[in-house]
């Protein structure tokens, strides 16, 4: 933190998380520890690079002002991710109601001026670290059917658990049952409608047929 007698300035230093490909902004506040209005006015070496608001205006007496200064996107990252901009902040004294202007900041015009210079650094983004759930592996249809069986059995054997909500449990689990064996049943007969098996009806057809060409047969002997 800057100690100036005007402004404090928090940070010192303009910290970017550099991306590439990506705007990023970072913030500065400005401390007004005085009873006088203070103007200020933000500069840098590389205007085009980026963009500050505001980048001039009033702090009034013992309050704060934040600063947002942002970094258009970058094509491609400095060598060694060092960073030569570096931003100028200006402080001055100015009368009750007063608009800043550039002519306030003007040494040459008897006026006393503070200034604060502010680097700006890089810094590598915070790695990226999966969520707790996605880090767990995916559990098997197996697995799932014993730990819900678990459940059903340990809450059948909780003599806490009401009568009625253990009776629920246990028609839950017949019915499960039931549908468990429609279902094998289903795609047995499903399995048999497949190219390469004989159907049910196929069966009776060949049956029949057979029972009558032997009965033909006795007939004509």
């Amino acid at each position: 933190m800057s100690t100036g007698e005007l402004l404090d300035v928090e940070p010192l230093e303009l910290k970017f998380p550099f991306e590439l490909k990506k705007r990023i902004s970072c913030s500065v506040r400005l401390s007004n520890k005085t009873d006088s209005y203070v103007a200020f006015k933000v500069k840098t070496t590389n205007p085009k690079k980026y963009c500050v608001r505001p980048n001039m205006g009033i702090v009034m007496p013992e309050s704060t002002c934040d600063i947002i200064v942002t970094m258009q996107a970058q094509k491609e990252a400095p060598p060694d991710m060092q960073c030569m901009d570096k931003f100028l902040l200006q402080s001055v004294k100015a009368p009750k109601g007063s608009t800043p202007n550039s002519e306030m900041f003007n040494k040459k015009g008897g006026n006393v001026v503070e200034e604060c210079k502010l680097p700006v650094v890089y810094v590598l983004p915070p790695p990226h670290r999966p969520s707790p759930v996605s880090s767990y592996p995916e559990a098997s249809a197996s697995e799932i059917s014993i730990a819900v069986e678990t459940c059903e059995r340990l809450a059948l054997e909780d003599v806490s658990i009401p009568m009625e909500a253990r009776a629920s449990i246990y028609r839950l689990r017949e019915e499960k049952k039931k549908a468990i064996l429609e279902s094998n049943r289903l795609r047995k007969e499903l399995e048999l409608q497949r190219p390469g098996h004989l159907s049910w009806m196929h069966v009776l057809l060949v049956g029949l047929f057979g029972f009558f060409m032997g009965s033909l047969l006795n007939m004509c002997s």
